[in-house]
């Protein structure tokens, strides 16, 4: 596509699709669309002066065309993005980029107002609102008795540049995390680490939204998001423990293939006084380049070898934090085992994983690991708004 025409534009989630565990297949359909880009992702709760400011900015905007459906799109701000008792509510900012993205979002989440009526025949199911939204109207009074447009996307690129700048304002000023949830049992509760892994995004595709929907079964709250390129640095701190595991449990198997294939090859018996030195110069030569590969699938590099200061990172992943009882286990038994051969089916890995390298997903294996992995990836912070703020400086805006 080309950069030069390229614009940035936003979708929301909203706090009740996302209660619903409906945000991966919205995902998926957004992520299967040729020609539009997600570059950032944040879950975000709204303080009401958010809240206020959004609704009247949509109010205004959508009266334009409809003055009805913009007192309906009005009252819904204030409904479901208002704070409850203080408790904030949880809504997926996504910013996508592409020639005439806003006109491409716009389009693919449908029009409320003429696609959701449940009495309609003609629902095709085509859009995301076709699937994921209600628009009831009483036949007797002409009156919406339940709206829920399920996502909110601007028209046009008019509108979206001030509710963009006025979201990355928001954004930047709030942890990554949302904390928006008193628990009955606090002691009980978990949070995990999920990396949706780089042979995801290699094209447009519903993977990543469909493997999200399968986490969803684990009935686990997502309560952090984000679109990362992992650093060189961070996956040698990242998978350092793998190193390790890779020298112990890999090097010993290949040390006794090597000594099995020299002894056919030149047809010489090998004594097994030699298999701590065979292991040492082949078995964990080769696990470690096992580990390099693993560092290069996740950044496009290898630490070994050397690159120009120009190189450019094309990796990405999408790091998701979900909490809950039991969120670890749970998020592993729907993941399956490293190996996806060896997986049951119904399991995310069983359904997209290749081998052992490309096994689709990563998740944490227990609370402690969770918490050191979220470190190395600063999870507590997200460059949406960098990137909404670095677009907006060339539209003029800041």
């Amino acid at each position: 596509m080309s950069k030069t025409k390229d614009e940035l534009s936003y979708i929301l989630i909203t706090p009740y699709t996302i209660l619903k565990s409906r945000t991966g297949g919205v995902l998926a359909r957004l992520l299967a669309t040729p020609d539009i880009e997600l570059v950032a992702a944040q879950m975000i709760a709204p303080t009401q002066d958010l809240t206020n400011e959004y609704a009247e900015g949509l109010k205004e905007t959508v009266g334009k065309r409809n003055s009805e459906a913009a007192q309906w799109f009005y009252d819904y701000i204030i409904r479901a993005f208002s704070p409850t008792d203080g408790r904030r509510h949880r809504v997926l900012m996504l910013i996508f980029r592409g020639e005439n993205v806003t006109k491409k979002l716009f389009s693919i989440a449908g029009d409320i107002t003429t696609s959701t009526n449940s009495s309609s025949e003609l629902i095709t199911g085509e859009k995301i609102r076709d699937t994921y939204a209600d628009l009831v109207i009483s036949p007797s009074t002409g009156r919406v008795r339940y709206f829920e447009p399920a996502v909110l996307t601007p028209p046009d690129q008019k509108y979206a540049l001030p509710r963009l700048k006025m979201f990355a304002a928001f954004a930047a000023e709030e942890s990554n995390l949302v904390e928006n949830m008193a628990y009955e049992n606090p002691e009980k509760i978990e949070r995990t680490l999920v990396i949706i892994k780089p042979d995801n995004w290699l094209y447009p595709s519903a993977k990543p939204g469909s493997i999200i929907d399968m986490f969803s079964r684990t009935g686990l709250r997502i309560i952090g998001c984000k679109v990362y390129q992992m650093s060189l640095e961070e996956a040698l701190e990242f998978y350092g423990p793998v190193k390790d595991v890779l020298r112990e449990k890999l090097a010993p198997i290949i040390a006794q293939k090597a000594k099995k294939i020299i002894e056919n090859e030149f047809n010489i018996k090998i004594d097994d006084v030699h298999i701590p030195s065979i292991t040492e110069c082949i078995g964990k030569t080769y696990s470690d380049n096992e580990f390099c590969k693993i560092v290069e699938f996740m950044t496009g590099k290898r630490p070994d070898e050397e690159y120009s200061p120009d190189f450019e990172n094309k990796t990405k992943c999408m790091i998701l934090i979900y909490e809950g009882e039991n969120a670890v286990k749970k998020i592993r038994t729907v993941l399956g085992p490293t190996d996806p051969t060896k997986a049951p089916g119904g399991t995310i890995r069983r359904e997209f994983g290749t081998n052992i390298m490309i096994n689709t997903a990563h998740a944490s294996d227990s609370p402690e690991n969770a918490q050191r992995e979220m470190n190395i990836v600063k999870i507590g912070k997200n460059n949406l708004s960098d990137i909404v703020n670095g677009y907006l400086k060339t539209k003029g805006m800041l």
